[in-house]
């Protein structure tokens, strides 16, 4: 029987989603993580492979805005739920998948793609670039000590119920997302992912717990959250206990340093965990011994530019810039070609066709992992990713390509 790929229709959700979880090792999610799925499943965004009633391969896109240098938040394709029965490999169904869903992206005006990936090998054959990491901290509180700024005093810390303090946390998060690349706006449902405490997700750890930061007077209200668990474990010496921290947002560096505080004095632990960090956290500046916060980084975010121009036009700029690109991306080919890209003082920028000679010859994949900020060209051309044609057109690519802060997912989907 031919294999048919069909949009998802609501009455297939179960079939599709169970073979989603078959593809990712067959251990059923729970109840509450079916139904928040379930809810943001956009159907019509989702394709599903039939081979007969079994549904045997799937590729899903969710609606974003992603926050970009400059603070646009530009529409993105966030592409998730992309599995492969294992009784359907080697086919050429991921290929087929990935085709369709770029060209439904661009016939939908998305400039950018984006997704989390279970195997990063996979999808820089179709054109996405690794653009953010994540940093994760085991910060050992017996022997490492905090330095908080002044004003950390005058706030007070507050423990809530994470769902009724849920709108405010929401808005301390929309305040950052302008200054953060790479953060996509929540959409209505979204606001619900971070609050998922299923018990297998606990792992033997607490119900999820929340605190607040809070400052009085103008101005005042809640500036800051960290949503975490606490892991009680003993041995024979007494309390070993662990603090597994889920998510932390802070408007001021006084807010965020009084949370991190509140964290390292938690009775009977002795360890702070928070993985999924921006690889520039400032917590790495507040504790007495880096060595002993044990930092490590993994990738996070890939990007993949959809519509090359409108996605270069979207973002601004941190220098003039004026060059001219040869960009290969055979799986997109309306990208490929010699593309000038004119940035002005302010920032914003013009992104041209031109038959002008290329100063800078590289793939889609690097624009991709450049397009946040985090990646540097100079880095990527160190390691023959791009090919310079003009001397200095890297290194000055690069300066107005880079951005101040380290572009940072805060959540996977």
């Amino acid at each position: 029987m031919a294999l048919e790929t069909r949009v998802l229709q609501a009455d297939e959700w179960d079939v599709w989603y169970d073979h989603l979880e078959l593809a990712f090792g067959g251990v059923p999610e729970s109840p509450a993580e079916r139904k928040l799925y379930r809810g943001l499943t956009e159907t019509e965004r989702s394709l599903g492979v039939w081979d007969g009633a079994a549904c045997v391969a799937s590729a899903g896109a969710f609606t974003f805005r992603l926050s970009v240098p400059g603070g646009a938040l530009v529409p993105a394709a966030g592409v998730t739920m992309v599995g492969v029965s294992p009784t359907h490999r080697r086919r050429g169904i991921l290929t087929s998948l990935m085709r369709r869903q770029l060209d439904d992206i661009r016939a939908g005006g998305e400039p950018l793609a984006v997704l989390t990936a279970s195997d990063p090998a996979i999808y820089g054959r179709f054109g996405y670039g690794t653009a953010t990491y994540a940093l994760a901290v085991d910060i050992d509180t017996t022997r490492v000590r905090l330095s908080v700024p002044p004003g950390t005093d005058e706030v007070t810390v507050r423990l809530a119920d994470p769902r009724e303090v849920l709108a405010d946390c929401e808005r301390v998060y929309e305040e950052l997302l302008a200054d953060r690349p790479g953060m996509p706006a929540r959409q209505p449902g979204w606001e619900h992912l971070p609050l998922l405490d299923a018990p297998a997700m606990r792992d033997g750890g607490s119900p999820l717990k929340c605190v607040v930061a809070e400052r009085e007077g103008a101005g005042g209200g809640v500036v800051g959250y960290a949503r975490y668990r606490v892991k009680p474990e003993w041995d024979l010496t007494g309390s070993d206990g662990k603090v597994e921290v889920t998510d932390l947002d802070a408007l001021d560096p006084a807010a965020y340093a009084a949370l991190w505080r509140y964290l390292f004095g938690i009775d009977l632990t002795w360890t702070v965990r928070a993985h999924r960090r921006p690889v520039d956290d400032p917590v790495l500046h507040l504790v007495s011994d880096v060595r002993r916060s044990r930092p490590r980084t993994r990738d996070s975010l890939h990007v993949r530019l959809v519509d090359l121009p409108a996605a270069l036009e979207a973002r601004t700029y941190g220098a003039a810039l004026d060059v001219v690109m040869e960009v290969e991306d055979a799986f997109c080919p309306w990208n490929e070609g010699r593309w000038r890209v004119v940035a002005d003082a302010k920032g914003s920028a013009v992104c041209k066709r031109t038959e002008e000679p290329a100063e800078l010859a590289l793939s889609v994949r690097e624009l991709g992992s450049a397009y946040l900020g985090g990646i540097t060209l100079t880095s990527l051309a160190a390691a023959g990713r791009v090919v310079e044609l003009r001397r200095g057109a890297v290194r000055e690519a690069s300066r107005a390509f880079a951005g101040d802060v380290a572009p940072w997912l805060p959540h996977g989907f």
